[in-house]
């Protein structure tokens, strides 16, 4: 199993919709005994947060955010952790918005001290 996220900065590698989780949004991630959790915030999101559980590389949780546009925003997403070559983690995301329509995949990467 990858290592544990709790601790980490993740960021998405590319930019979503306007309005959604951008290159610029920050993950802050802790993990114990199985639970997930993470505040968000950066670009398009004034602030974020995530909550669910981890079970191997897998993911499950449902996120709210409000945007700066003053929009509230919720869904639910599966993510895989992988551990990348360098070290690094990444989480290949599969995404549902519940508070609209939508769907979508994105991969967010942990973030270095030198910005990525």
């Amino acid at each position: 199993m990858p290592r544990s996220l709790d601790g980490l900065v993740l960021a998405p590698v590319a930019d979503q919709a306007p309005g959604q989780v951008g290159a610029r949004t920050r993950f802050a991630y802790h993990e114990r005994d199985g639970v997930v959790w993470a505040d968000y915030a950066g670009g398009d999101i004034v602030r974020g947060y995530l909550v669910g559980t981890r079970a191997g590389d897998r993911l499950d949780f449902r996120y709210v955010q409000l945007g700066t546009d003053g929009g509230t925003a919720s869904g639910h997403c599966v993510s895989a952790v992988v551990e990348l070559p360098d070290g690094r983690v990444r989480l290949e995301e599969s995404w549902e918005w519940e508070s609209r329509p939508g769907r979508g995949t994105s991969v967010v990467e942990q973030v270095t001290v030198h910005g990525r």
